[in-house]
């Protein structure tokens, strides 16, 4: 269950960093209190597009069986549905390379200059689901350029998923492997990102925490949404704590910034692990019609599917409920954002 679980942990990573997003961690301290449970809606928690990708991602693997040119339509075409019911927070990149497909502009030329993390943020579902490496780097590809052509975007992608793949194929990870295998698929030119993946493998060894790593990159205030930013960030929490996801998301969102991405991202990967446990913060998921339990579902049949290399059709979502729910959402989200110019500031 591997993929179900990826796709649960993204959720519970993304759940509890919403609502301190954008917040640097002293001031979502004072406003919030501790990331201890979700904050967002009277204990209870919601997703946002980083879960939703993920679950794209699986819906477009389900059709495709892992086809790559398959893969690529139905990702673009499922985004633009996905855009169209309005979901908040859509990074400025994936909107434009999403709107580009939509006036017929291929799905391998519509991306944007940008090394945003929303390729990364579709990343950890295929690290999970593909064990052949060429195939896997194809499908990074073709998910990174519908929406972000700078290469830094793709490599940030591929070193998540590698992550997600060793994950899954180890009862704890190794570090040096996992830098080493990094190294061994990024191009020289990635070396900086490389090199950050090094030193969050050597503060993890020193025993260092999460929030010391992400100082020792400069981002007290925050982890911003630069992808040589979250993913080491995002790989360090993995690697000191990839046995919780809960404690994954406790450290990332602690962090401050770009919060849900960073969780997500990170929990997606924990939550890859053949022996990882689903977060107690499930129970206080409150998502619909993208509900746990038809995560679960997808997950499952995205495994299917790729063992079979039969393509099904996954559960249908209607649109007017996703609607409806992101309507929903956004007057949750307008309501923090409002809290947040009361005291204490």
């Amino acid at each position: 269950m591997s993929l179900a679980s990826c796709l649960l942990g993204t959720a519970v990573g993304d759940a509890l960093g919403l609502p301190y997003e954008g917040l640097s961690a002293r001031r979502a301290a004072r406003v919030l209190g501790p990331p201890d449970r979700f904050r967002l809606l009277f204990g209870r928690g919601m997703v946002s597009d980083d879960t939703e990708h993920a679950c794209i991602t699986a819906e477009a693997l389900v059709v495709s069986a892992g086809d790559p040119d398959v893969f690529a339509r139905e990702l673009a075409r499922r985004l633009r549905w996905w855009l169209l019911a309005l979901p908040p927070g859509v990074g400025f990149a994936t909107l434009r390379g999403i709107l580009k497909t939509a006036v017929g502009i291929p799905p391998g030329r519509s991306g944007v200059y940008s090394a945003g993390n929303g390729p990364a943020m579709r990343a950890p579902l295929l690290g999970a689901a593909i064990d052949d490496t060429p195939l896997l780097r194809e499908l990074v590809r073709r998910s990174t350029v519908i929406t972000h052509t700078d290469p830094r975007a793709e490599w940030g992608a591929l070193a998540v998923a590698l992550a997600a793949r060793h994950t899954r194929l180890h009862d704890a990870p190794d570090g040096d492997a996992f830098l080493a295998e990094v190294q061994g698929e990024l191009p020289a030119e990635a070396g900086e990102l490389v090199g950050r993946i090094g030193l969050a493998v050597e503060h993890v060894r020193l025993g260092g925490s999460v929030t010391e790593f992400a100082a020792r990159l400069g981002l007290e205030r925050g982890v911003s949404g630069f992808v040589d930013h979250t993913v080491p960030v995002a790989l360090c929490a993995w690697l000191r704590h990839h046995d919780d996801v809960t404690r994954v998301a406790v450290e990332c969102v602690r962090c401050g910034g770009d919060t849900d991405s960073v969780a997500a991202i990170a929990c997606g990967i924990a939550g890859a692990g053949r022996n990882a446990q689903p977060s107690e913060l499930l129970a206080r998921l409150a998502e619909w019609p993208r509900s746990t339990r038809w995560m679960a579902a997808l997950g499952a049949q995205t495994e299917r599917v790729l063992a079979s290399r039969q393509p099904e059709r996954p559960a249908y979502v209607p649109f007017v409920a996703a609607l409806g729910r992101n309507l929903f959402l956004l007057a949750v989200v307008l309501a923090h954002a409002l809290r947040r110019g009361l005291p204490p500031y």
